[in-house]
């Protein structure tokens, strides 16, 4: 599994890194960073939690 966060979009909304913090984190330039870029199956729901909260839709998540 692969998460893609497109910096272009993303807004430091954090709502990523309060569904996943072991994989997203808001940093100072306000945007989120990937902790993971290939986070185990056993994520996949909570990642595309993730991906539904992020009011941009800034985050994909897909098969490698």
């Amino acid at each position: 599994m692969k998460v893609v966060v497109d910096l272009k979009l993303c807004e430091g909304n954090m709502k990523c890194q309060e569904a996943a913090p072991e994989v997203f984190e808001v940093r100072d330039d306000d945007k989120s960073h990937l902790l993971i870029e290939n986070p185990p199956e056993r994520m996949r729901d909570k990642l595309k939690l993730a991906a539904r909260l992020c009011p941009r839709q800034a985050i994909t998540v897909g098969d490698d």
